[in-house]
């Protein structure tokens, strides 16, 4: 099996700047804001910075009403699943959920069968893999969000844990080969930047050792059935990422990919016979298709998914070579198709309810389909697919509080125009009463990422409870769209995304059901940036905004965001080394320009962010606050790039709640 697309998420996302995948911690793929759900704390004083030893330091919010979590208890208590990994025959699966704090490995042995927890770590787990034996996991954490990720070994017996890697580095996700015996992984132990190849046995950490020195950032991505060869990826940007094959035994390198045009390459995974290769890639057009690549002196590139005009964002074979699977990003919503080696010919699979189908993979001895699928009323659930049969089984039913389902908003898919005519496309939540109703605009990070039409217990309650309409935009810059379309943020057209949220609420300002004089905008990571320009541009539209791991300033953030990833920032943002770039990048920063925010803001963070620093939060606290304004500041200091522990979420929720209808309501 590949694991190439999610390692490709996971390596364009980290470095992106926002997590955008709720399953797996090293695979973060969820916004920082799209699960935002500690302990309830009485105002600390007014320095942000104080050290007061409290794991969450808050400034400038109000006493929370008893009444106010009363009302979003329910939905404080949604939860949902992630399937990892499948035991060999598929019949039992390993998920991800929530019971205490965070998120854990549980075992399911059947449909619908209890889960049964593996790991009680304090931290959040993520990446699991279950042995081919079924008696041991290699799963991966890290330590308060630090992203400095870890690879352990649990034996199932004991519940004893050994750690594979060095304590200290970062480490990337890593493959398994197919006979159990290796592991394939990525690290920059080496010299804190740049993400090299280990390889171990996955047994001891004295097993592992530095196998492929590389500048950059490389990635394995699947073993070749033998065991002698390596698929390898290579990421220089979303728009920029390469394929090699590396010879195990020699160490030599081939380059799979040409060299020009540059082109993305998300998803690779090798034939059982070794002589093909089966690709995601836009070199050929605006979208991600599928490629059958015959390998040789010569390769050839067979287009296999032409006819759809979206992007292919995941792929995984199947154990016997017949049965190559593979998820469309349609509109936002992940369409699941199998595609039959020898003839070419695909189809839709049945049977599978509308809604984001991620994180697939095959069980290791079986034509069984594992994945993981949510829509925006339905909570992440593991499912498997018998891809002979045809029967879908769902694995587990997350609960969602007592609450109903059916009573939670579905979103309509909207486009409205732009400043240049361009039709920008948006999720748009409805409450169910009559209007007018406030707005929030919830914008996601990335820039490179896309919002797509999967639950979210804060959006549900503002649009159920609060009866707020909340539009989900996906600006110029988002995935799915096209190249094109994600080109057109990048440099120095950074301005012209955030003119896509003026022209939003020009739209908004046209709608009977809409109040325009009560709008508010919301944004994680880069959508921090989005929140903070919108306010400085729009000000006089918007009542607040909500600003949480957000970039205030590009020319600080370039430099002081961690070394691994930080060229890889300035292909998308600019070169802040460059004098020109630099007067540009800081005359659009919002920390140019915080004496302009004249609206209510709510800055949220973790202290221990390697994306983007506090320092970029508390720099702009300091400097709207100078002008008067006050700024509702909460810091977590056990948490990184967003709040993974449900105490923290529970207090960001409730707090962004109480902002929200304070100034919309």
């Amino acid at each position: 099996m590949t694991r190439f697309a999610s390692l490709f998420m996971f390596v364009a996302l980290s470095c992106a700047g926002h997590p955008l995948d709720r399953s797996a911690l090293p695979q973060p793929e969820r916004a920082p804001l799209a699960d935002i759900d500690a302990r309830p704390a009485a105002d600390d004083p007014a320095s942000p910075l104080a050290a007061d030893g409290k794991t969450v330091v808050l400034s400038g919010t109000p006493e929370l009403p008893r009444a106010l979590r009363e009302r979003m208890n329910q939905y404080l208590n949604t939860r949902s699943a992630t399937l990892e990994s499948l035991s060999e025959d598929g019949a039992r699966v390993v998920v991800t959920t929530r019971f205490g704090e965070t998120a854990q490995a549980h075992l399911v042995e059947r449909p619908g069968g209890a889960r049964t927890q593996l790991t009680f770590d304090e931290e959040p787990v993520g990446q699991v893999t279950l042995a081919k034996d079924g008696k041991s996991l290699l799963f991966m954490s890290d330590v308060g969000g630090n992203e400095q990720y870890q690879l352990r070994r649990l034996e199932l017996a004991t519940g004893r844990s050994t750690l594979l890697t060095d304590g200290k580095s970062r480490h990337g996700a890593y493959v398994v080969s197919h006979d159990g015996g290796r592991v394939a992984y990525t690290s920059n132990a080496r010299n804190g930047r740049d993400m090299d190849v280990w390889l171990g046995d996955g047994r001891t950490r004295e097993s592992g050792s530095l196998f492929l020195e590389r500048a950059g950032h490389w990635f394995p991505v699947e073993f070749s059935r033998d065991g002698k060869k390596l698929l390898l990826g290579e990421y220089v940007s979303i728009n920029d990422s390469r394929l090699y094959l590396l010879d195990t035994e020699s160490k030599v390198v081939t380059r799979l990919t040409p060299e020009a045009p540059a082109a993305s390459y998300r998803a690779a995974a090798l034939h059982p016979a070794g002589n093909r290769l089966y690709v995601s890639t836009d070199r050929e057009g605006e979208f991600v298709e599928l490629f059958e690549v015959t390998l040789g002196a010569e390769p050839k590139w067979r287009p296999l998914s032409r006819g759809i005009p979206w992007n292919v964002e995941e792929m995984k074979l199947s154990p016997d070579g017949r049965t190559l699977a593979y998820v469309t990003n349609e509109e936002g919503y992940g369409v699941l198709h199998l595609l039959d080696t020898a003839t070419g010919k695909s189809r839709k699979a049945a049977g599978i309810p509308p809604g984001v189908v991620r994180g697939i993979r095959f069980a290791g001895r079986a034509g069984v389909l594992g994945f993981t699928l949510e829509g925006a009323r339905e909570n992440g659930d593991a499912f498997t697919l018998d891809v002979v049969s045809g029967k879908v089984s769902r694995y587990t039913t997350s609960e969602v509080g007592g609450l109903d389902p059916k009573s939670f908003a579905e979103p309509t898919l909207i486009r409205y125009p732009s400043f240049d005519g361009r039709k920008i496309p948006s999720f748009y939540y409805r409450p169910k009463s009559a209007g007018p109703h406030p707005v929030v605009i919830w914008i996601h990070g990335g820039p490179e990422a896309q919002s797509r039409p999967v639950f979210s217990p804060l959006i549900q309650y503002l649009a159920s409870e609060s009866q707020m309409a909340v539009l989900v935009p996906n600006v110029r810059g988002s995935d799915g769209y096209g190249k094109s379309y994600l080109l057109l943020d990048n440099g120095k057209l950074r301005e012209d995304s955030v003119k896509d949220i003026g022209a939003l609420l020009d739209w908004v300002a046209k709608q009977p059901e809409l109040d325009a004089g009560r709008a508010a905008v919301v944004g994680g990571s880069y959508g921090g940036y989005m929140v903070l320009a919108s306010l400085i541009h729009y000000g006089a539209r918007l009542r607040a905004g909500v600003d949480v791991v957000g970039i205030s300033n590009f020319v600080t953030f370039l430099e002081n965001t961690q070394e691994y990833r930080r060229d890889l920032r300035r292909a998308e943002y600019g070169d802040e080394r460059d004098p020109d770039m630099r007067k540009h990048l800081t005359a659009i920063s919002p920390t140019t320009r915080a004496h302009e925010i004249k609206s209510a803001l709510f800055v949220a963070h973790g202290a221990n962010d390697p994306r983007v620093p506090l320092s970029e939060t508390d720099q702009i606290v300091e400097a709207v606050r100078k002008n008067g304004q006050n700024v509702w500041y909460m810091v977590a200091k056990n948490e990184g790039h967003g709040f993974r522990r449900k105490e923290n979420r529970d207090l960001f929720n409730l707090l962004t709640v109480s902002f929200l209808e304070q100034h919309l309501k």
